[in-house]
């Protein structure tokens, strides 16, 4: 993973920007307020969602969890249709193998501290390529623990240190992703992924109740595939014959290794969930 400390250091060719209400020639030529307190207290939501040549994949279902998590936060709610339209500028011409978008809101200006944001709101969007992710990934425990009763759980904001420290973490010890025990002893989330473990045949995720952010990828294969919600702890997580992970831009990623356990690394479940979901989702770019 390289530190972006420059332009010079990203290939930004193919990098697509939008702030407030329109779209920008320079990716890095705008600039934000630095009274937005989005950048002063991590007051913001976002979505981060793939796109490829069918275009954006689940849209809808992304822009209503911006509007529960802005809400969550007291934002006001995000203008759907200036999203879209953001999103369309952003895209418009592209044909994507693979991209990502990020569409971000913030409480826009507001005061150096901790008081709510003066607003009005602001808008960003950008798109660029992405590269796939792998197909299997390895798991660490994090060393930290994920709040099941903070005013933020389950919510999707810009106060995204925590994850950031976990994905470091992962990286330092050879691994893909950084899962997370909750203060209540179970297995809770990853830094960007929801969990799943294959225990005797059975596909089994830990609740919303477990601290977790409800995922779109998590929610599509509850949907499309049966899966038992549960608290699990993190050895009989780790005792499970399969476990995979899922988020928007990974779908489904099988795991191979999880601290020390090992698992199959594309077993007989994930392989069905995983083509369940690639069949639904390439037939449904909305569902």
């Amino acid at each position: 993973m390289v530190a972006m400390t420059s332009p010079h250091q990203y290939d930004c060719r193919h990098l697509r920007v939008w702030v407030g209400d329109g779209p920008v020639d320079d990716p890095y030529g705008p600039a934000i307020s630095p009274v937005d307190h989005g950048l002063v207290a991590g007051d913001g939501v976002f979505e981060a969602l793939k796109v490829t040549d069918a275009g954006p994949f689940g849209l809808r279902r992304h822009l209503e969890r911006l509007t529960r998590s802005a809400r969550a936060l007291g934002l006001p709610d995000p203008d759907h249709g200036l999203v879209r339209e953001a999103v369309a500028a952003v895209t418009e011409g592209r044909q994507y193998r693979l991209g990502k978008i990020r569409i971000t809101w913030t409480g826009g200006p507001g005061p150096l501290g901790s008081q709510s944001a003066y607003g009005p709101g602001l808008l960003v969007v950008a798109a660029d390529e992405m590269t796939p992710a792998p197909d299997v990934g390895r798991l660490v425990t994090a060393p930290w623990l994920r709040n099941t009763a903070g005013a933020m759980t389950g919510v999707k904001t810009t106060s995204y240190g925590e994850n950031v420290r976990g994905l470091a973490h992962a990286h330092a010890h050879d691994a893909t992703e950084a899962m997370f025990v909750n203060t209540e002893g179970n297995l809770s989330e990853g830094t960007g992924s929801n969990v799943f473990c294959v225990l005797d045949g059975q596909v089994v995720t830990p609740p919303l109740s477990a601290g977790i952010l409800d995922g779109i990828t998590r929610r599509l294969v509850m949907e499309w595939c049966e899966v038992t919600e549960r608290d699990l702890t993190l050895a009989e997580a780790q005792s499970a014959q399969e476990v995979f992970v899922t988020s928007s831009l990974r779908d489904v990623q099988a795991v191979d290794q999880w601290d020390e356990a090992r698992f199959t690394a594309v077993g007989p479940v994930t392989a069905q969930v995983r083509r369940v979901f690639a069949e639904r989702s390439a037939a449904d770019p909305e569902p």
